[in-house]
């Protein structure tokens, strides 16, 4: 029961950290200003109100004794004397009736207040403090006509509500505004921590990282900055190994080739000739599967001059480009180049015709690549995206390559953050699917 109200509530919440820092901020000061009102307006503000509403009612009871009891003259004077004293003005209208029109309002503590007062004390009145900003016009029936009393609106409303108000609300304004930029500065270094940990995951060359903040960051931010240079020092020191191991290699095929050429059996000279070829290949495979992406930077290029660039390069091959405006993308440019030259090869490799499609949605770029090759049988689709993979012979007679192609591309589509689907084609064959973030 309390897991499932637990997740109803987080469904409400922020997600960031700078909004859930503010609710623990802010969210205690508005509940104490909440309190604070309630409070005054109840032991401070009503009351006050209904003392001096209670009063005022008491004064025209007094004036409407005068009206019932008194001479005219004694009349004239008692009203003057309010009039000086008390700022009222009070007159009597003869044949006139109460206006039907009502201009109390029911939502206002004031007019509650004056009504039930008067309701105690009066049968028929009409009061209206809305058309006058500072008086209050109230009609009280009176033998053949009305009793018209104007008095001002401070006489049953203390003047210190504004005021408090005002008080009550401009600290609460200024404390979370402060507590936003403090915030804002605490948490910037933890979003640094998470962009720079996402730009090295995606492979991002990142020059210098300099940690920021509370101390817990800053040692988060340390411990993040010496595993990024230990996984550099690693890929730089294995780059490093490979080279030798290939520059060791090459030295001894280059010499067998020329061994090679003192052979008088030109059958077994070409046999020896092509595997030597095919070793060659398989290196090179190796060293650009093995090879580190960690030193390219980023950055902004045309996705569809590239394709169009790379599709040059392929003269003799039929290869139909459908490109449906210009598309712009943020990433590393040759590990781009290698991944679609990789599935270009690929599909020129095993098909005759192939199509590629580039288009770009509300999110994301996508890019089909389309061949009339043999395809890819559904339970073999994930086993070739693995490095080193060769699916069964009659599909491998007679092709080159060692199983890194698709591995490669998949591990650069990856690290760009995107997807590689691997599906089938229009045309029977194999259908590449590269999704990138747009």
């Amino acid at each position: 029961m309390f897991y499932g109200l637990n997740k109803f509530i987080k469904n409400f919440l922020p997600k960031r950290l700078f909004y859930r820092s503010l609710i623990i901020v802010a969210a205690p000061i508005i509940l104490l200003q909440i309190t604070i009102t309630v409070v005054f307006f109840d032991s401070l503000w009503i009351k006050a109100n209904k003392g001096m509403t209670r009063s005022l009612v008491g004064e025209i009871v007094t004036i409407i004794d005068v009206y019932n009891n008194e001479n005219e003259e004694s009349k004239k004077i008692i009203t003057n004397l309010y009039n000086q004293n008390f700022n009222f003005s009070v007159r009597l209208l003869e044949e006139e009736t109460l206006p039907e029109i009502q201009g109390a309002r029911w939502f206002s503590p004031m007019d509650r207040t004056l009504r039930r007062e008067l309701k105690s004390k009066f049968i028929e009145y009409w009061f209206d403090s809305t058309t006058y900003k500072e008086v209050v016009d109230l009609r009280i029936k009176f033998n053949n006509g009305v009793l018209q009393i104007f008095f001002p609106k401070e006489r049953i409303t203390p003047s210190s509500a504004r005021i408090f108000a005002l008080w009550i609300t401009m600290p609460a304004f200024l404390l979370i505004l402060i507590a936003i930029l403090f915030l804002r500065n605490q948490t910037k270094p933890i979003v640094n921590l998470a962009k720079a940990a996402e730009r090295f995951g995606k492979g991002d060359y990142i020059e210098e990282f300099r940690p920021s903040g509370a101390l817990e960051i800053r040692q988060a931010g340390h411990e993040f900055d010496r595993m990024r240079k230990r996984i550099i020092r690693h890929l730089n020191q294995r780059s490093e190994m490979l080279s030798g191991i290939s520059h060791d290699l090459r030295t001894p095929l280059t010499r067998l080739k020329l061994q090679l050429s003192f052979i008088k059996d030109k059958e077994i000279s070409k046999k020896m000739a092509n595997d030597i070829d095919d070793m060659e290949k398989m290196l090179n495979d190796y060293l650009q599967f093995s090879s580190s992406q960690i030193n390219e930077k980023t950055e902004t290029f045309k996705l569809d001059m590239l394709l169009k660039e790379i599709a040059s390069r392929y003269e003799n091959n039929k290869i139909n480009l459908s490109i449906h405006g210009d598309v712009t993308f943020n990433g590393r440019l040759n590990s781009m180049k290698r991944c679609i030259t990789n599935i270009l090869d690929n599909a020129i490799l095993y098909g005759k015709e192939t199509n590629v499609i580039l288009k770009k949605t509300m999110n994301n770029i996508v890019i089909f690549i389309d061949d009339d090759g043999p395809g890819i049988p559904v339970h073999e689709r994930e086993n070739v995206l693995k490095p080193f993979y060769r699916m069964d012979e009659s599909r491998s007679q007679n092709k080159s390559g060692v199983g890194l192609g698709l591995s490669i591309a998949w591990d650069i589509i990856r690290s760009h953050g995107g997807n590689m689907l691997l599906e089938t084609s229009s045309q029977k064959g194999l259908r590449v699917k590269i999704s990138l973030p747009s």
